[in-house]
């Protein structure tokens, strides 16, 4: 599958940074002289209001349906990647993905239908949530848990932003409950686009409504097969990238009461990755070097302090992790900012390199003569370079 690789100014240049703090209270002349912080662009509102992409993942988990949920694993950081690559007036965008999951027997909310995740940047969340997926039965009512991603879901209310929902699935589009053509009328009322993925023949998937239901809802209808197992590219540029992602994690510092176990989660995220494919796991870092994309400020110190200049100084001393605890705010400051710089000096090189990387891919790719079959992660990109195009978004 193609990625594209985005160059991004604030990547290269921006502050990265994930330290715990956790110090004690500090003299007032030990607050004045801490470094301030000036907030990324980023985390102003108004600023990324209209350079916002959410993405909500509708996935069958019925029992026929486990190779649907293998790719998705396997292609979670690719289509980060897709993502990442579009840019909104020369920025690179916000980007929210949600997760549901339909069609479990299993599940005992009304329609067989469960909200896993809402819209969230806390990508390490999403790989968590996919990677704990079971199929089992099923009853699959595509329009009522269209209905419910679309109520349900906090989608951006402004008209630039894009949003987008992908439904996948191998059983008719109308079956009982919701009617989807219902559903796919509230989608657009909120400039929502459907976009349906059928696990199965093309031609079976026309004649059961999803090319339909796609058609409805603005968005691209395909279809793929759910049991094709993702074929990796491997690169000479892996190793050195995999050794990279060593040293970025090394530099984020988790504080407050999730701060500790979010990065374990980080770090239990790259073994879910790397059981894949070694390849599927350089995505991942690829994905993790990108600063709009992989934010953690609800619990990386770095991340947290460049977004707010004034956090070091007001954080409480109960929210600083073990390795911080005692110290002034001065040096958890200084530790900050060093932090930062190696992150940054880190994100610099995994970026360099993943545009060598992608050259040699698509090189590979080319040589194949692009013959391998549609999977769930190619399915999305086709449409994510063209919706994104039609809503002011370029490459």
């Amino acid at each position: 599958m193609k990625t594209r690789i985005l160059v991004n100014t604030a990547l290269l240049t921006g502050s990265f940074l994930a330290l715990t703090l956790s110090g004690k209270g500090s003299k007032q002349h030990e607050v004045k002289q801490a470094p301030t912080y000036q907030p990324s662009l980023a985390a102003v509102p108004d600023a990324v209001a209209e350079n916002t992409i959410q993405v909500a993942l509708l996935l069958d988990t019925s029992n026929s349906m486990d190779g649907l949920i293998e790719q998705a694993k396997s292609r979670l950081w690719n289509i980060v990647n897709t993502l990442s690559t579009l840019k909104y007036d020369g920025r690179a965008p916000k980007i929210e993905i949600a997760l549901y999951e339909y069609g479990n027997d299993g599940l005992r909310e009304r329609n067989w239908i469960r909200k896993v995740t809402p819209l969230t940047q806390d990508l390490d969340l999403i790989s968590e949530k996919l990677f704990s997926l079971r199929t089992n039965g099923g009853t699959e009512y595509c329009g009522a848990v269209i209905k419910d991603a679309v109520s349900q879901l906090e989608w951006n209310g402004n008209t630039k932003a894009m949003k987008l929902i992908y439904i996948a699935g191998n059983e008719p589009f109308n079956q009982e409950g919701i009617n989807y053509k219902e559903a796919i009328s509230d989608a657009q009322k909120k400039k929502i686009f459907v976009n349906t993925i059928f696990c199965g023949d093309r031609k079976e998937g026309i004649e059961t409504y999803w090319q339909d239901g796609a058609v409805l809802g603005g968005g691209k209808y395909f279809n793929i097969d759910s049991n094709q197992k993702v074929i990796f590219i491997e690169t000479p540029y892996d190793i050195r990238i995999s050794a990279l992602n060593l040293q970025l994690n090394d530099t984020y510092i988790g504080y407050g009461a999730t701060g500790y176990e979010k990065k374990a989660s980080q770090a239990m995220q790259d073994v879910n990755a790397a059981s894949l494919s070694k390849a599927n796991a350089v995505e991942r870092t690829v994905s993790k070097s990108k600063k709009e994309a992989y934010r953690a400020e609800s619990w990386d110190l770095v991340d947290k302090a460049e977004s707010d200049r004034n956090f070091v100084n007001t954080m409480k001393s109960e929210d600083l992790p073990a390795e911080l605890k005692g110290k002034s705010k001065t040096e958890i400051a200084k530790i900050v900012s060093e932090k930062s710089r190696q992150r940054s000096q880190v994100q610099r090189e995994i970026t360099e390199l993943a545009i060598k990387r992608q050259n040699y891919i698509d090189e590979e790719i080319k040589k194949r003569g692009n013959s391998t079959a549609d999977d769930l992660g190619k399915a999305m990109e086709k449409s994510i370079q063209e919706l994104g195009r039609k809503n002011g978004f370029t490459f």
